[in-house]
């Protein structure tokens, strides 16, 4: 049977994750999940070895520090593309309940058609809930931004609730991949907009998390500014 993976990142979220998991497993049983974290000062690792035990497909990628969300993507989809021959696809969520797990039984049904499937906030039907008004100027603003600036037809740039096909994974060259923060979705996308992926939004309703902080810092800002301009002009995306 082919196996369906969740890569979960992690840093400080032990209240969020030791809730998540049983969710996941009570609506997929058979799903797989393995969760990335760089090891955080409030023992979320602890948490997940401590549930190992109760499920059989939950994994953990416990690393030396923290080394961020690209790198812990990067690393985890090529560790699990590299040790699982019998893997359909890859998902990418936040363990802090932003993305509803519901969503994933229509990522799993579409992704039988399409090559990647992206949750998206800026579709009909979808949204965001809990955000103060410089939130939502500051995300939509730069998904128009990033769209106009990149050329591509993709509504959410920004969102990191996907679905990976297991053959487009496997073409992507991960050692030519740069951005190091959130604009690591974006080029992510524009990657396989190069290698005409079929790919399909879906509708999600993005949640404010309610426990622990954001990890949205100036940094990552500034280089949601620069990373477009980055990506516009590499060899991802050319001129028709």
């Amino acid at each position: 049977m082919a196996k369906d993976f969740i890569i979960i990142p992690t840093y400080n979220e032990k209240q969020n994750i030791e809730r998540l998991i049983p969710v996941i497993f009570k609506l997929y049983p058979d799903i797989h999940i393995m969760v990335v974290d760089d090891n955080s000062p409030d023992e979320t690792s602890e948490i997940v070895k401590g549930m190992a035990g109760q499920y059989k497909n939950l994994f953990l990628n416990l690393r030396p520090r923290k080394l961020g969300l690209a790198s812990a993507y990067l690393e985890t989809i090529q560790k699990l593309l590299n040790e699982n021959n019998d893997i359909r696809s890859i998902i990418t969520m936040d363990a802090d309940f932003s993305h509803d797990p519901v969503v994933i039984e229509r990522m799993l049904k579409e992704i039988s058609n399409y090559d990647l499937v992206i949750g998206s906030r800026y579709i009909p039907g979808g949204g965001i809930k809990n955000w103060g008004i410089r939130r939502r100027i500051l995300s939509r603003g730069g998904n128009l931004y990033a769209r106009s600036v990149i050329g591509l037809p993709t509504r959410d740039l920004t969102t990191g609730y996907q679905c990976f096909r297991k053959e487009l994974l496997e073409k992507y060259d991960f050692n030519s991949i740069h951005s190091t923060g959130y604009a690591f979705l974006m080029e992510m996308k524009a990657i396989a907009y190069t290698l005409k992926a079929r790919t399909k939004e879906v509708p999600i309703t993005y949640m404010e998390r309610t426990v622990g902080k954001s990890k949205i810092s100036n940094r990552i800002i500034y280089e949601g500014i620069i990373a477009p301009w980055r990506i516009r002009f590499s060899q991802y995306i050319k001129e028709d």
